[in-house]
């Protein structure tokens, strides 16, 4: 529970802010232990719609949590304590209410004689991916936490500015596309029914194009809102089965992985991450098995973890991973086997790890820049195309009657 109080601090200022805990008497605890004398200590209110389950934490983006790290990791290594710094960076992020709490709140743990683990485990303010905080627990515990943490902050970094640059890349196409779509709904909408009653008053027969034209502008003239409001209806069952329809969701991947080019892209990328996290972990000193149901709980797509969650249960049994990879019912990419194998049989798994991840993000960025290379002129003889056919068919039947 989070709650809210008004009070002062031992230095004499006037404080205002939010703690958090599992009852009233634990808030008034840990006030007293902050030496601040509260003169209101209420719980914060819930949200209206805590009563459907909607979650109340904060979900922090890669490029803060990146920051986060690479601050802990320099103060650290600076020789204060993680309770020193967790401090300092407090006040830096007084303008961002919920980092700030959840800073806060584990410097209260800290204090309590919780380890950083622990603290970070227990606060509920802010959700952690699990391989962070599992990378966190036994890097605290094997005296390289100042180490993993700067290299956490690179990979979030890493993967912040890969997400950047395809949402960007692809800006330019996704407008294009949208743009030409409500240009030719347009003309099918509004411009083709104008211009069909100078043909109705022609008495002549009138070209198969043209009677297209005007049968598929007439379909949109008298549907336009039934099918904006099917296709906003479609979008939203769409990301609701996503949510909540586990074969629907795992059919869409599966799907994804299937397309020409796109699903090499994807794989890979799923893949490069993969690998990139189980290098991190291994350095981290996680065990192999772990490294494995940690790495895959990164992955966005759903058969691609499956097939590494399976694999991971045969690496119990006994097995390599390069095999149980192999013996899946989805095929992964051959040579990110091969590089595995290699891995296992010379006991250089992260290096090798690392190397996958590094040669899958730059065959990404290149696959990434033929495909919008090839969808640029793709989108304009699309426009160019559509808008060209129909005013050649508009134009047929007075074409027509100029030659009679």
């Amino acid at each position: 529970m989070i709650f809210a109080y008004k009070g002062i601090k031992p230095d004499g200022k006037k404080v205002s802010d939010k703690v958090e805990a599992t009852s009233l008497e634990e808030a008034k605890s840990k006030l007293k232990s902050q030496n601040i004398i509260y003169s209101s200590l209420t719980e914060e209110a819930p949200s209206i719609f805590s009563g459907i389950q909607l979650t109340r934490r904060y979900r922090i983006t890669p490029n803060e949590l990146s920051q986060l790290s690479r601050e802990l990791s320099m103060y650290i290594r600076s020789g204060i304590s993680i309770v020193g710094a967790l401090k300092i960076i407090q006040s830096q992020y007084e303008h961002k209410k919920k980092i700030h709490l959840f800073l806060k709140t584990v410097s209260t743990y800290l204090d309590e004689g919780k380890n950083f683990y622990a603290a970070l485990d227990e606060q509920k303010i802010i959700i952690l991916p699990e391989f962070f905080t599992q990378s966190i627990r036994v890097s605290e515990s094997s005296g390289i936490l100042d180490e993993v943490l700067l290299e956490l902050s690179r990979f979030l970094k890493e993967q912040d500015r890969i997400t950047k640059e395809i949402k960007s890349a692809f800006a330019y196409p996704t407008f294009m596309i949208v743009i030409s779509l409500v240009m030719v709904g347009f003309m099918l909408a509004f411009v083709v029914p104008q211009i069909t009653g100078i043909f109705e008053g022609m008495g002549q027969e009138l070209p198969g194009a043209t009677k297209f034209v005007i049968a598929l502008g007439d379909f949109f003239n008298d549907n336009f809102t039934i099918m904006g409001v099917l296709v906003v209806l479609l979008a939203g069952l769409h990301s609701f089965m996503m949510h909540y329809a586990p074969k629907y969701k795992y059919a869409v991947h599966s799907i994804v992985l299937k397309l020409p080019l796109f699903g090499e892209v994807a794989m890979k990328s799923e893949l490069g991450r993969f690998a990139y996290v189980g290098s991190l972990l291994v350095r981290s000193g996680v065990p192999f098995v772990q490294t494995i149901n940690l790495a895959a709980n990164i992955l966005n797509n759903v058969v691609l973890r499956e097939v590494f969650v399976d694999a991971s249960k045969k690496v119990v049994e006994g097995k390599r991973l390069s095999l149980a990879l192999s013996e899946s019912d989805y095929k992964l990419d051959q040579s990110f086997l091969q590089a595995i194998a290699v891995g296992e049989e010379t006991s250089q798994i992260e290096p090798v790890l690392i190397n996958i991840s590094e040669l899958y993000f730059e065959d990404n960025r290149d696959k990434i820049g033929i495909i919008l290379s090839l969808l640029e002129p793709m989108l304009m003889l699309f426009v160019g195309g559509a808008i060209g056919f129909i005013v050649s068919a508009m134009l047929l039947p007075i074409f027509s009657m100029s030659i009679t």
